[in-house]
Protein backbone atom coordinates (compact mmCIF):
# COMPACT_ATOMS: atom_id res chain seq x y z
CA UNK A 1 0.00 0.00 0.00
CA UNK A 2 1.47 3.47 -1.09
CA UNK A 3 1.92 6.82 1.24
CA UNK A 4 -1.57 8.39 -0.85
CA UNK A 5 -3.74 5.37 -0.55
CA UNK A 6 -2.86 4.66 3.52
CA UNK A 7 -3.43 8.37 4.19
CA UNK A 8 -6.77 8.25 2.68
CA UNK A 9 -7.86 5.25 4.99
CA UNK A 10 -6.62 7.30 8.18
CA UNK A 11 -9.20 8.18 10.71
CA UNK A 12 -9.23 11.76 11.02
CA UNK A 13 -8.85 11.64 6.94
CA UNK A 14 -11.78 14.01 5.63
CA UNK A 15 -13.83 12.84 2.88
CA UNK A 16 -15.12 15.71 0.12
CA UNK A 17 -18.10 15.41 -1.52
CA UNK A 18 -18.30 16.99 -4.87
CA UNK A 19 -22.03 16.76 -5.21
CA UNK A 20 -21.79 18.92 -1.36
CA UNK A 21 -19.34 21.36 -2.22
CA UNK A 22 -21.60 21.80 -5.52
CA UNK A 23 -24.67 22.66 -3.43
CA UNK A 24 -22.78 25.24 -1.17
CA UNK A 25 -21.89 27.13 -3.68
CA UNK A 26 -25.11 27.36 -5.71
CA UNK A 27 -26.22 28.48 -1.62
CA UNK A 28 -23.24 31.37 -1.20
CA UNK A 29 -24.32 32.62 -4.51
CA UNK A 30 -28.07 32.60 -3.87
CA UNK A 31 -27.83 34.28 -0.79
CA UNK A 32 -25.04 36.94 -2.13
CA UNK A 33 -28.07 37.54 -4.62
CA UNK A 34 -30.71 38.06 -2.25
CA UNK A 35 -28.21 40.93 -0.02
CA UNK A 36 -27.61 42.64 -3.57
CA UNK A 37 -31.48 43.28 -4.36
CA UNK A 38 -32.01 44.12 -0.60
CA UNK A 39 -28.97 46.69 -1.00
CA UNK A 40 -30.19 47.78 -4.35
CA UNK A 41 -33.73 48.35 -3.16
CA UNK A 42 -32.52 50.50 0.26
CA UNK A 43 -30.66 52.63 -2.20
CA UNK A 44 -33.64 52.85 -4.89
CA UNK A 45 -34.58 56.55 -4.88
CA UNK A 46 -37.96 57.07 -4.11
CA UNK A 47 -40.82 58.30 -6.19
CA UNK A 48 -42.66 61.26 -5.83
CA UNK A 49 -44.92 61.07 -2.59
CA UNK A 50 -48.32 60.53 -2.62
CA UNK A 51 -49.93 63.95 -1.24
CA UNK A 52 -53.70 62.79 -0.89
CA UNK A 53 -53.57 61.66 2.47
CA UNK A 54 -53.68 65.73 2.85
CA UNK A 55 -57.35 66.16 1.07
CA UNK A 56 -58.87 66.83 4.41
CA UNK A 57 -59.65 69.94 6.81
CA UNK A 58 -59.21 72.96 4.71
CA UNK A 59 -57.33 71.38 1.56
CA UNK A 60 -60.41 68.90 1.30
CA UNK A 61 -61.06 70.06 -2.54
CA UNK A 62 -56.89 69.81 -3.11
CA UNK A 63 -56.33 68.31 -6.32
CA UNK A 64 -53.31 65.79 -6.66
CA UNK A 65 -52.77 64.78 -10.31
CA UNK A 66 -51.72 61.56 -11.07
CA UNK A 67 -48.34 62.21 -12.07
CA UNK A 68 -46.21 65.69 -11.51
CA UNK A 69 -47.60 68.54 -13.91
CA UNK A 70 -44.59 70.80 -15.90
CA UNK A 71 -44.55 74.10 -14.68
CA UNK A 72 -45.38 76.79 -17.61
CA UNK A 73 -42.03 78.68 -18.86
CA UNK A 74 -44.64 82.13 -18.81
CA UNK A 75 -43.02 85.36 -17.37
CA UNK A 76 -44.55 87.73 -15.11
CA UNK A 77 -42.71 90.62 -13.27
CA UNK A 78 -41.90 92.04 -9.72
CA UNK A 79 -43.64 94.76 -8.26
CA UNK A 80 -40.51 96.78 -9.62
CA UNK A 81 -40.84 95.47 -13.45
CA UNK A 82 -38.41 92.27 -13.48
CA UNK A 83 -39.38 89.44 -15.05
CA UNK A 84 -39.33 86.27 -13.41
CA UNK A 85 -40.05 82.35 -14.40
CA UNK A 86 -41.35 79.95 -11.70
CA UNK A 87 -38.09 78.24 -13.09
CA UNK A 88 -35.94 80.86 -10.80
CA UNK A 89 -37.56 79.29 -7.74
CA UNK A 90 -36.60 75.34 -8.72
CA UNK A 91 -34.54 73.95 -5.73
CA UNK A 92 -37.75 75.28 -3.45
CA UNK A 93 -40.99 74.53 -2.49
CA UNK A 94 -43.15 76.69 -3.84
CA UNK A 95 -46.74 77.56 -2.56
CA UNK A 96 -47.90 79.68 -5.74
CA UNK A 97 -51.11 82.05 -5.51
CA UNK A 98 -52.73 83.87 -8.22
CA UNK A 99 -55.00 86.00 -6.55
CA UNK A 100 -56.11 89.91 -6.99
CA UNK A 101 -57.51 92.75 -5.02
CA UNK A 102 -61.10 92.46 -5.99
CA UNK A 103 -61.45 89.17 -4.92
CA UNK A 104 -62.63 89.12 -1.44
CA UNK A 105 -61.93 85.43 -1.08
CA UNK A 106 -57.99 85.93 -1.80
CA UNK A 107 -57.76 88.90 0.37
CA UNK A 108 -59.44 86.85 3.27
CA UNK A 109 -57.14 83.99 2.97
CA UNK A 110 -53.85 86.35 2.28
CA UNK A 111 -52.91 86.67 6.07
CA UNK A 112 -52.47 82.69 6.25
CA UNK A 113 -50.19 82.73 3.40
CA UNK A 114 -48.28 85.18 5.35
CA UNK A 115 -48.07 83.03 8.47
CA UNK A 116 -47.10 80.18 6.32
CA UNK A 117 -44.31 81.83 4.88
CA UNK A 118 -43.31 83.18 8.29
CA UNK A 119 -43.23 79.44 9.41
CA UNK A 120 -40.47 78.36 6.81
CA UNK A 121 -38.43 81.76 6.49
CA UNK A 122 -35.44 79.82 7.42
CA UNK A 123 -36.26 76.40 4.88
CA UNK A 124 -36.49 76.29 0.90
CA UNK A 125 -40.02 77.39 0.90
CA UNK A 126 -41.42 80.42 -1.10
CA UNK A 127 -44.64 81.75 -0.94
CA UNK A 128 -45.37 83.59 -4.40
CA UNK A 129 -48.69 85.58 -4.90
CA UNK A 130 -48.94 86.66 -8.06
CA UNK A 131 -52.05 89.17 -8.35
CA UNK A 132 -53.66 89.57 -11.54
CA UNK A 133 -54.83 93.43 -11.15
CA UNK A 134 -54.22 95.70 -13.62
CA UNK A 135 -51.60 99.02 -13.30
CA UNK A 136 -54.53 101.51 -12.33
CA UNK A 137 -54.49 98.80 -8.95
CA UNK A 138 -51.21 99.09 -8.31
CA UNK A 139 -51.44 100.96 -4.94
CA UNK A 140 -54.17 98.83 -3.68
CA UNK A 141 -51.60 95.57 -4.59
CA UNK A 142 -48.64 97.45 -2.61
CA UNK A 143 -50.99 98.06 0.47
CA UNK A 144 -51.90 94.43 0.42
CA UNK A 145 -48.72 92.99 0.66
CA UNK A 146 -47.73 96.08 3.64
CA UNK A 147 -50.72 94.16 5.75
CA UNK A 148 -49.05 90.90 4.90
CA UNK A 149 -45.88 90.54 5.50
CA UNK A 150 -43.08 88.79 4.62
CA UNK A 151 -44.77 88.31 1.35
CA UNK A 152 -43.94 89.76 -1.45
CA UNK A 153 -46.21 89.84 -4.71
CA UNK A 154 -45.31 89.42 -8.10
CA UNK A 155 -47.38 90.28 -11.28
CA UNK A 156 -49.73 89.17 -14.17
CA UNK A 157 -52.35 91.54 -15.42
CA UNK A 158 -52.51 90.05 -18.68
CA UNK A 159 -53.39 86.63 -17.37
CA UNK A 160 -50.75 84.67 -19.02
CA UNK A 161 -50.05 82.55 -16.06
CA UNK A 162 -53.30 81.34 -15.33
CA UNK A 163 -54.00 80.39 -18.70
CA UNK A 164 -50.65 78.49 -19.13
CA UNK A 165 -51.74 76.33 -16.67
CA UNK A 166 -52.73 73.10 -17.86
CA UNK A 167 -55.28 72.85 -16.83
CA UNK A 168 -56.04 76.70 -16.71
CA UNK A 169 -56.89 78.19 -14.01
CA UNK A 170 -60.35 77.93 -13.01
CA UNK A 171 -60.78 80.89 -10.89
CA UNK A 172 -59.41 82.86 -8.02
CA UNK A 173 -57.43 82.24 -5.56
CA UNK A 174 -55.84 79.53 -7.54
CA UNK A 175 -52.84 77.96 -5.72
CA UNK A 176 -50.56 75.93 -6.96
CA UNK A 177 -47.84 73.95 -5.02
CA UNK A 178 -44.39 73.02 -7.12
CA UNK A 179 -42.02 70.67 -5.29
CA UNK A 180 -38.27 71.52 -5.32
CA UNK A 181 -37.97 69.55 -8.82
CA UNK A 182 -40.09 72.46 -10.46
CA UNK A 183 -43.03 69.83 -10.86
CA UNK A 184 -46.67 70.77 -10.11
CA UNK A 185 -47.37 68.35 -7.01
CA UNK A 186 -51.01 69.85 -6.04
CA UNK A 187 -53.61 72.29 -6.79
CA UNK A 188 -56.27 74.28 -4.73
CA UNK A 189 -58.93 76.63 -6.61
CA UNK A 190 -60.79 78.70 -4.00
CA UNK A 191 -59.64 79.77 -0.40
CA UNK A 192 -57.78 77.84 2.43
CA UNK A 193 -56.31 78.24 5.73
CA UNK A 194 -52.37 77.94 4.41
CA UNK A 195 -51.51 78.07 8.68
CA UNK A 196 -53.38 74.45 9.44
CA UNK A 197 -52.02 71.62 10.24
CA UNK A 198 -52.25 69.60 7.04
CA UNK A 199 -51.12 72.40 4.81
CA UNK A 200 -47.52 71.82 6.88
CA UNK A 201 -47.68 68.06 6.31
CA UNK A 202 -47.45 69.04 3.09
CA UNK A 203 -44.89 71.09 2.51
CA UNK A 204 -43.36 69.20 5.23
CA UNK A 205 -43.27 65.87 3.22
CA UNK A 206 -42.13 67.80 -0.17
CA UNK A 207 -38.98 69.55 2.06
CA UNK A 208 -38.30 65.51 2.49
CA UNK A 209 -37.88 64.63 -0.93
CA UNK A 210 -34.70 64.72 -2.76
Amino acid sequence: MNEVQSGQNEPGAVKRNPLRLALAGVILVGVAAVLYVIATASFKPQGPADLREFKKGTLEKLDVPASPRAAPATVFTSLDGKPATLADFKGRVVVMNLWATWCAPCKAEMPTLAKLQAAYATQPVTVLPISVDRDSDLNLVQAEMAANPPLTTYRDPSYKLSFALAPKAGGFPTTVIYDRQGRERARMTGPADWAAPEVRGLVERLLAEK
